[in-house]
């Protein structure tokens, strides 16, 4: 598993686009070469900085996608979602080639992370594109071959809007140890047995740990989402200390 960078030391590095693939029609993963990168815990994120011909800068925080791998280990991936009056995310998902060029500085964070030598069964709460650190804790899961049990319940609009529609299966078909329930707001799949609906408590009670287990719970996703989650965790008995929460939202 990785370190974490220490605070007080972070530092922009250039990171150089090395390859990138489309998750959705609005979601783009950039996988980033970045020379004397210190490693990563699943969880953490980055600031990106862009810089334009005249010295404008723009900046934005990114979760990480991807698992540190020593074996390949200036690898930083990360998945964006665009925002149509984003000022950042559209060049990021649209105008970025690669071999050019941004600048990053990171890992950031402590708290929002996953470390294997927690015990506990984990669960992960994924609200639309909330999901992004969490595919990290699961890849890096997958990665160690980690003997903890993961459950996946993942919010999403519709089946288009779903990230790593792919990849997500592979995990619970060759991972008995991995589960994953999607929850979709407005649109379900054709013959889906369940029609649209919002994360409520007979979801989490469905397809969660029961509180007993004393799971690691990690709520990542709109403002709005991470409160109604955490809370109904809260009303069914899961101890607060151990429900671990990331909210993001546009910039004002």
């Amino acid at each position: 598993m990785a370190r974490a960078a220490l605070p007080g030391r972070l530092i922009w590095r250039a990171a150089t686009l090395s390859g990138a693939r489309p998750e959705t029609p609005t979601a783009r993963t950039l996988v980033l070469d970045v020379p004397g990168w210190p490693g990563h815990l699943p969880g953490q994120h980055v600031d990106v900085r862009l810089t334009a011909p005249d010295g404008y800068t723009a900046q934005r925080s990114y979760s990480i996608a991807s698992a540190w791998d020593e074996t390949n280990p200036q690898t930083v991936e990360l998945t964006v979602q665009r925002l149509d009056d984003g000022e950042v995310s559209p060049y990021l998902t649209d105008e970025l080639r690669v071999g050019e060029q941004l600048e990053l500085r990171g890992p950031v964070g402590g708290w929002f992370v996953w470390r294997d030598k927690q015990p506990a069964p984990v669960l992960l709460l994924a609200g639309g594109s909330g999901v992004v650190p969490l595919m990290a804790m699961v890849r890096a899961r997958g990665l160690i071959r980690a003997k903890q049990p993961f459950r996946m319940i993942y919010s999403v609009r519709t089946p288009a809007d779903v990230l790593y529609r792919e990849e997500l299966p592979r995990h619970v078909r060759d991972d008995p140890g991995f589960d994953l329930q999607f929850v979709y707001t407005r649109e379900a799949p054709e013959g889906s047995p369940n029609p649209p609906k919002r994360i409520d408590v007979a979801t989490i009670n469905t397809h969660g740990w029961p509180p007993d287990f004393a799971p690691d719970c990690y709520v990542c996703g709109p403002t709005t989402f991470v409160e109604a989650a955490a809370n109904i965790l809260v009303a069914l008995g899961h101890d607060p200390k151990r429900i671990r929460t990331e909210r993001f939202g546009g910039t004002s």
